[in-house]
């Protein structure tokens, strides 16, 4: 059934403004029958934050901003997903054109600037599939406008810890403008305390919802220190590495296009969040997990994220251009590197090439 949704969405998808297309893919998404997926292998299963993840692949925020299809990816095999970004009031986002395909380099630029329903219409829809099961995360952020930016998290925190799986706090998008300022430590310090605080005051009627932060690939190491000591100082319970960059690396061959303003997604971010994973999981020395997203097209891309220290891997952009079949042929990959050399899990091989990888010239 994957094939032939790729087979006949592709080239259709690709023809059409990149925007369109991503709206013509989420109704496609709301056809697809309501199938029981095949289960994966046990040796996929991944513990972290607490949740029992059914294997390690999963839809990264930006895709099911508006939680209208979770269920639907959940059975086209991802073994978790993360929609959002959900801002408290509903917000339109930047003008458009906002999402640009660089072809030839597999790759994306956005723009979108948090455009969502808001959370009053989210949380109706997240509330209504509740009983469905699955691992759901919501990806938080601030109103543009917003005059208390911590506070728009506090409330959001607030009012999804009902239906959440975890929390993602993203600070990291470069499209809602002095939104990443929230990476430097003092502001980061002040806004996980209030988070942590909001989510610890209403667990006795949610349960225990954990809490991760996304953070830009596109920070010193200097600044990557400060943001894991606050990290693992105030206790999140992991963080996923990493948004889109701003940089545009000298090989892009769409030059043009990559003129274009957003954070870059896609193949050419997958050295530099490699990079990052590698340089945070050294730093984070096993306090909690990581969830390493950023380039990863195929089961070897996803394996050296792994090998770089993250547990969890999630996909958006590689998507656009390899079809909802990639999903099952990373976990077939995995599945058979774990065969080939004779591990039982995946967390056997959680950040063994980090230290190499920390020493390698810096990603250009």
């Amino acid at each position: 059934m994957i094939r032939a949704f790729d087979t006949l969405s592709l080239p259709l998808l690709r023809w059409l403004d990149a925007e369109d297309a991503h709206r013509l893919a989420i109704q496609g998404l709301k056809l697809l029958p309501a199938i029981k997926p095949r289960p994966d292998v046990a040796n996929l299963a991944v513990r972290a934050f607490g949740l029992n993840f059914p294997n390690p692949v999963g839809m990264a925020a930006g895709f099911d901003k508006n939680a209208e299809v979770p269920d639907a990816l959940l059975r086209l095999g991802f073994g978790f997903v993360e929609i959002g970004s959900v801002t408290p009031r509903p917000q339109s986002g930047n003008p458009r054109p906002r999402l640009f395909r660089l072809e030839r380099d597999e790759a994306v630029i956005n723009r979108m600037g948090f455009n969502n329903d808001g959370a009053e219409q989210i949380l109706r829809r997240l509330a209504g599939r509740a009983h469905l099961g699955g691992i759901v995360g919501v990806n938080v952020g601030a109103n543009k406008d917003s005059a208390d930016r911590v506070a728009d998290y506090v409330r959001l925190i607030e009012t999804f810890a009902p239906v959440a799986s975890y929390f993602t706090v993203n600070i990291s998008s470069p499209n809602t403008p002095g939104l990443r300022n929230l990476q430097q430590a003092s502001q980061l310090d002040d806004l996980l305390a209030k988070v942590l605080e909001a989510r610890d005051r209403i667990r006795r009627k949610s349960g225990d919802t954990p809490v991760l932060l996304k953070i830009a690939p596109d920070l010193s190491l200097a600044e990557l220190d400060d943001v894991v000591h606050v990290a693992r100082s105030r206790g999140v319970d992991g963080m996923i590495v990493s948004n889109t960059t701003l940089a545009r690396p000298s090989s892009l061959r769409e030059q043009l296009r990559a003129k274009e303003q957003g954070g870059l997604s896609g193949r050419p971010l997958f050295r530099l969040s490699t990079r990052m994973v590698a340089e945070t999981f050294v730093r984070v020395e096993g306090a909690f997990p990581l969830v390493g997203v950023g380039g990863i097209d195929t089961g070897g891309a996803a394996l050296t994220k792994i090998r770089a220290g993250a547990s969890l891997i999630q996909l958006y952009s590689s998507l656009v251009y390899k079809g909802l079949g990639l999903v099952e042929s990373i976990k077939a990959d995995l599945t058979s590197t774990l065969l080939r050399t004779g591990r039982d899990a995946l967390s056997e091989i959680v950040g063994a090439d980090a230290a190499t990888i920390t020493a390698e010239d810096w990603p250009v």
